[in-house]
């Protein structure tokens, strides 16, 4: 008997590959992450195998493209090795080779996949612009999930719980909108400068040059205040970043927003001011401490709206900061309650305590940050403010003044549910799922996160010199090998695309400018771990290596 591998979805019963060698297993065990309905068997050294095999098929392209690497180290004689030189589109590396050179990254890797024509999201089609698109099908597979409304799933229990501070029918819920909108809808209409970063290819999701995955909420702020069917509204959806990968980032999470206006034309006397102290006063008390040493506005730091009062500006900054803070207060509440449901003794026994702090924001003046005093520090939890004018005018109701905000729903949810890691929010392991199960028909029963795992991590670098002409600026156009500057974002689309959730963080450990040449240098630190079981520092060799050879070709470096 001996071990052999079979897979149902590509073979016909019965064929199954014998793994004589010690150095097949070794080579397979490199290429099983890329192909996981792979299964070992073991099978009568009689047993058929297929007189072609197409191991091309079998592993998929991301399996070839591991193996072009790392043919080396399993040696020229193993039969796998061989079936792998013949069918590979890529020259192997020399036996001699230590590590691949970026020549032969490049000659892998010189052009990008065919881009699309059109793409489908969520039923609508969308053409595709060339010079634009840059959203890959893993983001694209994350259009549908949809986690804000997945029964009892820790962000949609948080949702459900900020609802619950703001009910109807003064304010509407607004939870399946569209995540395409057009750069209008998510710039032009909120004030934001034609040169305002989060415009860039390296920070937002476009599929052509009009249309993008929103980047915020707020995309859809000015087409709910012009159908004016409540004084207010809340939104929750998925919103689409391009970010930096750790453990509180990722490139889809969830935004809840929310609305308060008043009308001229209906409140009694056209006096908002009055109207708004009524509002003010029917809202419940609470007993946090409050720090708020600021002015309601300040001309320089926290300027006044041209077409505001002092008077209105301040009642409405009251009643926004009255309303934020009832709403920590539930979640607080709720915190503590399933602390001591679970025996979790609370570190900081002092009553909970806010802070306001001045802040800008395009769709909003004068604006705020909230923090609350947590565990020893202070923890940011949202922004707001009086929102733009110009905004309500736009959308046609000129005689209204508000208030908005807008906070990240997974942000809430793992310090309501005590969740370390914000990649589990995506896993469908049901030991992570099945600890929620029920919460949403029973807050009683919510309770902290229990961690069911931990996998040891495993780091790999990775030194490269940006193209020449290349300054690296943090926050520059991004267009790698087309042109243009480099920009880190890049980098961590391309591990989010080979690697998925498997990576934990990726590091900037160290830089250099050549005193000559002037080209700069990078060393990253990608830390392998996966949340759901141990990877093997071969599987690690063999994804590290496809990160090397997709930023050569993709970006256009050279590795050192």
């Amino acid at each position: 008997m001996s071990s052999c591998i079979e897979d149902p979805c590509l073979w016909s019963p019965g064929h199954r590959l014998s793994a004589r060698a010690s150095n097949d297993l070794q080579f397979l065990s490199l290429i099983l992450p890329w192909r996981p309905s792979f299964k070992l068997s073991c099978c009568s050294e009689r047993s058929p195998t297929p007189p072609q095999l197409d191991i091309a098929s079998m592993i998929g392209p991301r399996g070839m493209a591991c193996a072009g690497g790392l043919l080396a180290r399993v040696g020229s004689r193993s039969v796998i090795s061989r079936a792998v030189r013949q069918s590979s589109p890529l020259r192997p590396l020399p036996a001699t080779a230590t590590a691949p050179t970026t020549r032969w990254w490049r000659a892998q890797y010189s052009t990008r996949p065919e881009l699309p024509k059109e793409v489908t999201i969520n039923s609508k089609t969308y053409p595709v612009d060339a010079e634009w698109f840059n959203v890959s099908s893993t983001i694209l597979n994350l259009t549908s999930r949809k986690l804000h409304l997945q029964k009892d799933h820790p962000v949609s229990i948080t949702r459900q719980i900020i609802e619950s501070v703001f009910p109807s029918p003064t304010y509407l819920s607004y939870n399946n909108l569209d995540p395409v909108v057009t750069t209008h809808e998510n710039f032009d209409s909120l004030g934001f400068p034609p040169n305002h970063p989060g415009r860039a290819k390296t920070d937002t999701y476009y599929i052509n040059s009009t249309t993008l995955l929103r980047t915020h909420t707020s995309a859809h702020e000015a087409e709910l205040f012009a159908a004016s069917k409540s004084p207010g509204y809340l939104i929750s959806a998925d919103v689409y970043r391009r970010d930096e990968i750790d453990k509180s980032h990722y490139p889809v999470f969830h935004q809840m927003e929310g609305a308060r206006v008043w009308d001229r034309n209906t409140v009694p006397n056209g006096d908002i001011v009055a109207a708004v102290h009524r509002d003010l006063d029917a809202l419940p008390k609470h007993e946090m401490i409050i720090e708020d040493p600021n002015p309601p506005f300040h001309p320089e730091r926290n300027p006044l709206q041209p077409s505001h009062t002092p008077e209105e500006a301040e009642a409405v900054g009251k009643h926004l900061k009255r309303s934020l803070e009832l709403m920590v207060a539930e979640i607080f509440k709720r915190v503590k309650e399933s602390h001591a449901r679970a025996g979790v003794k609370e570190q900081d026994e002092e009553p909970l305590k806010v802070r306001w702090v001045e802040a800008y924001f395009p769709f909003t003046s004068p604006s705020w940050e909230m923090e609350v005093w947590y565990q020893g520090g202070w923890l940011e939890v949202l922004g707001c403010g009086v929102s733009q004018q110009h905004i309500l005018n736009d959308a046609g109701v000129p005689n209204q003044i508000g208030w908005a905000f807008g906070l990240g729903l997974e942000r809430i949810a793992m310090l309501l549910f005590q969740i370390p890691d914000i990649r589990l929010f995506w896993s469908q392991d049901e030991r992570f799922l099945g600890q929620f199960r029920g919460v949403e028909g029973n807050l009683g029963k919510l309770r902290p996160f229990v961690g069911f795992s931990r996998h040891p991590a495993c780091y790999k670098d990775v030194s490269f010199w940006l193209p020449a002409g290349s300054t690296g600026a943090a926050a520059a156009g991004g267009k790698g090998r087309e042109g243009g500057e480099w920009h880190e974002n890049d980098l961590m689309e391309v591990v989010r695309d080979v690697c998925g959730d498997v990576v934990e963080d990726v590091v900037l450990m160290d830089s250099f400018t050549h005193p000559k040449t002037g080209r700069r240098s990078f060393c990253y630190r990608v830390n392998y771990r996966s949340l759901e079981r141990t990877l093997t520092n071969e599987e690690a060799n063999g994804l590290h290596e496809r990160v090397k050879g997709e930023i050569v070709g993709r970006l256009g470096v050279e590795i050192r």
